[in-house]
């Protein structure tokens, strides 16, 4: 059995009378499941939930007993809507240049950054309008499990959320912006700089101090001075957060992300919540 907490919560209910006009988005970890159902019609957030599971060692077979029992307690998970999308978080990923990309090889790219396995089912997804492929290996046992709940379904690697989302919004920036998002165990770092993703890579942490050797190596790789970068963070903080009070003593320009979400949300849904799950909000487009 899984030790599983729900750490949010949203009170809103959802009207399971017009589920054709839903979405509903799902982001998985192999410590974590959240999830969002979205008004289509309305262009809203209506529910948005998270749960961690407290696995000591876990596998992704653990994690398809943790997703499956899950499903046996939300009953907004036993639905059917309009449209679903998921979105994969884990290490397992490399971003390839387009004009280099060979299907044929995709073996190759992975296995000088993750380690992988000869049974490992390798996919890729495009980064539409960024000449990029993002080559990652998914939750496959998960998917074959959401495949007999939905039917089809779309699915992501959870870099390429984040990659696209902030190269949309950033790319032509004055200024070279580094880009940070704190996980529970996981930090995402890339970098924009003269209109084009520079830099971006997925370390593991466990305190202030990994989270600002990474930045500050990061931007010692790519020659950035602290004094002029923009830091951005989204993930899971806040201004008083030591790892917003850190960063701000080794970087001049820091800022969390602001909210530039389309939808509208529930008014107990707040700004550091909405930063906190950045990638799942923006998994639906």
């Amino acid at each position: 059995m899984m030790d599983q907490k729900k750490n949010l919560k949203t009170n809103n209910s959802v009207d399971f009378n017009n589920l054709n006009e839903k979405h509903l988005s799902i982001q998985l970890s192999l410590d974590g499941f959240s999830f969002c159902i979205i008004n289509k019609v309305k262009n809203q957030v209506e529910k948005l939930e998270h749960f961690v599971f407290e696995d000591k060692s876990p596998t992704p077979e653990k994690l398809l007993k943790n997703v499956e029992e899950l499903f046996k307690k939300e009953k907004h998970l036993q639905k059917r809507y309009g449209s679903v999308n998921i979105s994969h978080v884990n290490q397992l990923s490399t971003l390839v240049p387009k004009s280099l990309f060979d299907e044929d090889r995709i073996r190759d790219y992975l296995k000088f950054s993750s380690k992988t396995y000869t049974n490992d089912y390798l996919v890729h997804d495009e980064l539409e309008n960024h000449d990029m492929v993002n080559v990652y290996v998914p939750f496959v046992n998960v998917n074959n499990f959401f495949l007999q709940r939905y039917g089809s379904f779309e699915y992501k690697h959870f870099s390429t959320v984040f990659v696209n989302t902030l190269l949309n919004t950033f790319k032509f920036s004055e200024h070279p912006h580094m880009f940070v998002h704190i996980g529970e165990n996981q930090l995402e770092i890339m970098v924009i700089a003269h209109d084009k993703l520079i830099f971006y890579n997925s370390f593991t942490y466990e305190t202030k101090e990994d989270f600002i050797y990474y930045i500050l190596f990061t931007a010692e790789q790519m020659e950035l001075n602290p004094e002029v970068f923009e830091l951005v963070i989204a993930g899971k903080i806040n201004l008083e957060s030591d790892f917003y009070t850190i960063a701000y003593t080794y970087v001049r320009k820091v800022s969390l992300l602001e909210n530039r979400s389309q939808f509208k949300f529930p008014s107990n849904i707040k700004e550091e919540t909405k930063r906190q799950y950045f990638t799942l909000l923006n998994q639906y487009s």
